[in-house]
């Protein structure tokens, strides 16, 4: 059903209600999408076509509350509430720790709580531990917040450029569907369809790596429907429009780099049939680490797409603390290039994770929004230590993107969408670059050798 824990009959009563003693306030705790209360998308600044690349760095299953916790002028907390009205404190928890939580639509669904924002304490763990590290207790498990030591390169680039604490995950579930959004402002299964990829492709073996065009002959993919309702399953391979197919239209280069070839949650392109069998497919590039020496060696196309090794991808149980290096140090190798002056870089956290965030996001409809993500957005002209609270979400991504290169629109959620040029000043003049710290080399990541593994245990 749709993510409400109401009947419609008792939801209008209460919206009722509520609308004749409490204003423009309901009872799902954001008001639902409508023409009347959706901002409208901000308009592109004249001078943003200074802007010549773009780069879109995807990091996996952080909240805002989880990884940025205390960072000046964002909006953080340091306790929550659980289903049962009671107070949790945010503990501090290592980016390394050896559990996960589940982020499953139906996870989404409860987190929530029709906008109440207290069904944390009700998600599956998974503890991984094989040392002295003891997991917490299931109902404690989501209230959790990273500590600045695990990832200061991230709260140095927040810092020294612009931070988003209204970047709203597009979709309610997992990575598959979060990375379809990225790449199409929508996991829908097909232009024509209101079906959409809800969950991460299984196959009844088992099999890992899975997802897209050149999966197993029997995987399939969980779909939702306009209600809610999730059931019918389909091959993860889909006649969709996407970015790329309207960069390809006006000649405008792209990569997108993953870390190993063929199917993967993570590999969006593999599941756009379109892209998968056109000659244009030659754009994806593997391992992942090739883009720093891509970028050392001028080869960095207009637009870029950068997803991670599963160990830097700050994923909960399966990383090993060297995510924020793997970031910092495509923005070092860009900011010490002759690409500085010309490039944005947005790096995006794909979903929640299952950990706990305080702020409701607006219901679009029985699958978006999802929960916020943290943004970070770093150029010579993106505003220097600031915090911005417009809201956001996947498509403005794309948003941005399409308007920069003149590609016309998907007509999916980039239409709704900010297209985030209110995080830049384009007036004034580039300003320099400054090395960002890392705990890890460029070169430790180019000498890696490639990782297989496949964190994400929601099917």
């Amino acid at each position: 059903m749709f993510p409400f824990r109401v009947s419609r009959l008792t939801g209008a009563i209460l919206v009722a209600a509520m609308l004749a003693t409490a204003g423009c306030s309901t009872p799902f705790g954001t008001p639902p999408a409508t023409p009347q209360n959706i901002a409208q998308p901000a308009q592109m600044q004249p001078d943003a076509r200074r802007i010549k690349h773009v780069v879109v760095i995807v990091q996996e299953n952080r909240s805002v509350d989880n990884l940025f916790n205390g960072l000046p002028g964002a909006d953080t907390v340091q306790s929550g509430k659980n289903s049962h009205g009671q107070t949790v404190q945010l503990v501090s928890t290592p980016l390394t720790a050896p559990y996960d939580l589940s982020h499953k639509h139906s996870a989404w669904v409860q987190d929530d709580a029709n906008g109440v924002m207290d069904g944390f304490d009700t998600e599956t763990e998974n503890c991984y531990s094989k040392n002295s590290y003891k997991c917490p207790e299931a109902d404690v498990a989501s209230y959790g917040y990273v500590p600045r030591s695990d990832v200061q390169p991230y709260w140095d680039l927040a810092e020294q450029y612009t931070f988003g604490d209204r970047m709203f995950q597009t979709s309610q579930g997992p990575s598959f569907s979060a990375h379809q959004y990225i790449v199409s402002a929508t996991s829908a299964i097909s232009d024509r369809s209101d079906l959409k990829a809800a969950e991460n492709p299984t196959d009844p073996q088992g099999r890992k790596r899975q997802g897209g065009c050149d999966s197993q002959s029997d995987t399939t993919v969980v779909t939702i429907d306009p209600k809610g309702n999730e059931g019918s399953a389909v091959f993860p391979c889909f006649v969709r429009d996407s970015i790329f197919r309207l960069m390809n239209v006006k000649n405008v280069s792209w990569h997108y780099y993953q870390e190993f070839k063929g199917s993967g949650e993570w590999h969006a392109v593999d599941a756009l049939k379109p892209i998968w069998q056109s000659p244009s497919y030659e754009n994806v590039i593997w391992p992942s680490s090739k883009v720093l020496k891509d970028v050392a060696a001028g080869q960095l196309s207009d637009v870029t797409f950068v997803t991670p090794s599963a160990q830097a991808s700050d994923h909960p149980a399966k990383n090993n603390g060297t995510g924020p290096s793997w970031v910092a140090s495509i923005v070092n190798a860009i900011g010490n290039s002759q690409y500085w002056n010309s490039t944005a870089i947005f790096v995006i956290w794909d979903d929640w994770g299952g950990w706990y965030d305080h702020v409701p996001p607006t219901i679009y409809n029985s699958f978006e929004d999802g929960f916020r993500v943290p943004l970070l957005v770093i150029s010579p002209y993106a505003k220097q230590g600031h915090v911005s609270h417009v809201r956001y979400e996947f498509g403005s991504v794309l948003k941005f993107i399409e308007k920069t290169f003149d590609l016309g629109s998907l007509g999916r959620t980039d239409v709704r969408s900010h297209d985030l040029t209110d995080c830049f000043d384009f007036k004034r003049a580039p300003r320099p670059f400054t090395r960002i710290r890392t705990k890890y080399s460029a070169s430790y990541f180019e000498n890696q050798p490639i990782n297989y593994d496949t964190p994400d245990d929601d099917y």
